[in-house]
């Protein structure tokens, strides 16, 4: 498996962040809790992802790398992607608003859902924003929107996003090409490949096919697999209509990240050379290509910094007692072997923690038993005061907040050399104060049930006297 050589520039950046951040009052016993973002990072998977698809395409194929909001639905972190030439893949109408105050142009915003509303399908045609249709039903909605005033002289390119049930990956939950996934139209079900032919056939004004076998867990021969599947049905399209009628193939994203060391393996070149000789006519200029990465730009680049509120034993197991648990790393802790952390130890001073390993847990603060970054793991022993460190959390951890306990959403930094042998902060996202924790609980109809639904006084029948 190709990886790169960033892995060990990354992780000085990363310790040099860490300190800094203690050292500049964004973590210390105020604020215990941080997410911070590898700028210089994020910029390079990006020009890793556009040279990738650069070096196999034909000279002048239309590409467009569309950012999976959904990985990390930060609005400065999707205009730093814009400004790096990536536009924005939504599925929500909470993600295309932060695309759009991102200042994602909507001829670079692909919208997909498998549950999109009338008026989503509705706005998405008004702006002119890319829609890949999930099912027979959504294109009857579409065929209905079609005729309508508001989606008159759309500019939109409309697709079909198909399941080639390829298979899945390791992690069944992520598996988006197994035999009853709920995504798009399973392609190898009875009558399903005709009717997406015919489909096509009897509407001119779709354009594109879609599918996404990728994600975690997911081997990048399966991600070919789908893909070619994909490929050939555009090719059986095309030949029935005797035109060109299907001119792009939205590929999906889904690249595994390793979680296991600093290396990023795969890469973005080792995948666009594997789908270049799985399927090479889908690069020789007759097709346009969307992706839709997400994690795989952002995971490695992110980092959790919690306190270590207490240090304590149980059961002769040293357990280190954070503020970063299920609320930050949900995914971890309720499925630790599908989601396995690397955690690393810095002192009180923000400085790489020395000292032999001990087995020991890094527990967060949420009040059950399994809240827990990491199990029996070992670590330079983690006293009061230190920090604990999960790395490759940059995307679907920070940004992704679980309020269980009502606990807050971290602040979240960017950071960047300062050009002086320094380190330079900026404000992603404000700690959440709890004061919002209130508003969001309905703080301001606080007596909504208790006097808002009490019953009401008995009052006399109508044409009757009381006492009678």
């Amino acid at each position: 498996m190709e990886r790169d050589g960033d892995g060990g520039a990354r992780a000085a950046r990363r310790d040099a962040a860490v300190r800094a951040a203690v050292e500049q009052g964004l973590l210390g016993p105020a604020a215990p809790l941080a997410g911070l973002l590898d700028v210089v990072g994020i910029r390079e998977s990006a020009a890793a992802l556009r040279a990738a698809f650069d070096a196999v395409v034909a000279p002048g194929t239309p590409v467009l790398h569309a950012f999976a909001v959904k990985a990390a639905p930060l609005v400065p972190v999707v205009r730093l992607l814009a400004g790096e030439g990536l536009g924005a893949e939504v599925a929500s109408p909470g993600e295309l608003a932060l695309a759009r105050a991102a200042g994602v142009p909507p001829q670079r915003t692909v919208l997909d859902s498998p549950a999109k509303t009338p008026q989503e399908l509705r706005e998405a045609l008004a702006l002119g924003i890319a829609v890949n249709v999930d099912g027979p039903q959504e294109l009857d909605r579409i065929d209905g929107l079609m005729g309508s005033a508001g989606s008159a002289g759309h500019r939109s390119p409309l697709g079909i996003r198909v399941n080639p049930q390829v298979g899945g990956g390791s992690i069944e939950a992520l598996s988006t090409a197994t035999a009853t996934s709920k995504f798009g139209v399973a392609l190898r079900d009875d009558g399903a490949r005709e009717w997406v032919v015919r489909a096509f056939l009897d509407r001119p004004w779709l354009t594109r096919l879609h599918t996404h076998t990728g994600s975690q867990g997911v081997p990048l021969s399966l991600m070919a697999e789908g893909v070619a599947a994909a490929y050939a049905l555009a090719e059986e399209i095309n030949e029935r209509a005797g035109r060109r009628q299907v001119d792009t193939l939205d590929i999906g994203g889904g690249l595994p990240v390793n979680f296991a060391s600093d290396a990023t393996a795969p890469t973005y070149a080792a995948y666009a050379r594997r789908l270049r000789a799985a399927v090479p006519g889908l690069f020789d200029g007759r097709y346009g290509l969307v992706t839709e990465f997400g994690r795989s730009l952002l995971a490695k680049h992110g980092t959790v910094v919690a306190r270590v509120e207490y240090a304590k034993s149980a059961g002769g197991r040293p357990v280190a007692v954070t503020h970063a648990g299920v609320q930050v790393a949900t995914r971890t802790v309720y499925a630790p072997e599908a989601w396995p952390l690397r955690i690393a130890a810095y002192d009180a001073g923000g400085r790489p923690k020395g000292g032999p390993d001990v087995v020991q847990d890094v527990a967060g603060p949420a009040c059950f038993a399994g809240d827990l970054l990491a199990a029996g793991r070992a670590l330079p022993l983690l006293e009061q005061g230190d920090y604990a460190a999960a790395l490759d959390t940059g995307a679907y951890y920070f940004a992704h907040h679980y309020a269980y306990n009502s606990l807050a959403r971290p602040g979240v930094y960017g950071f960047a050399p300062d050009g002086e042998g320094g380190v330079a902060f900026a404000v992603v996202r404000e700690p959440q104060p709890v004061e919002a924790i209130v508003a969001e609980a309905g703080g301001a109809h606080a007596d909504a049930l208790a006097l808002g639904l009490a019953p009401r006084a008995a009052r006399p029948s109508r044409g009757r006297r009381p006492g009678r």
